[in-house]
């Protein structure tokens, strides 16, 4: 029995995707579907870039998950993944300048402008409780 790359990666990574999806985020899979949703969205918007990393899987996601049980959390919820769907990362990483390329990343924008951006270095030697404390402070000033 023999199983293609593709399918393989597919199934692989599936329970990363899932970890977000699973509590509400909206995956942008094209650049054309990052183009009709970031710049438009009113109001607040959490938008994370996954990563098959350790840091993502041990920070990021379960830092993420923990933030939003906060009263106080973004309207929309989105996310790309990070050597997956490449071209989508590469737009979503255009709304983010001026910081550099960063997986996995958390951004907060508010009527389409940045106003909030962690990056991988502020997540790779942080615990996730830290990253949901420093979120759920930035929704508390932020999503009102």
């Amino acid at each position: 029995m023999s199983m293609s790359f593709n399918q393989y990666m597919r199934d692989s990574i599936q329970p990363m995707r899932d970890d977000l999806t699973s509590i509400g985020f909206q995956e942008l899979m094209t650049p054309e579907e990052v183009e009709a949703t970031l710049p438009t969205a009113k109001g607040t918007s959490l938008v994370v870039v996954n990563s098959v990393c350790g840091c993502a899987a041990g920070q990021c996601r379960p830092g993420v998950a923990q933030a939003l049980q906060n009263e106080i959390t973004p309207d929309h919820l989105f996310t790309v993944f990070a050597g997956q769907e490449k071209e989508a990362t590469a737009k979503a990483r255009e709304y983010f300048a001026p910081y550099p390329p960063s997986s996995p990343s958390i951004a907060l924008m508010k009527d389409g402008e940045l106003v909030h951006f962690i990056e991988r270095h502020g997540v790779e030697d942080r615990s996730a409780a830290e990253i949901a404390a420093e979120l759920k402070e930035v929704f508390n000033r932020l999503c009102q």
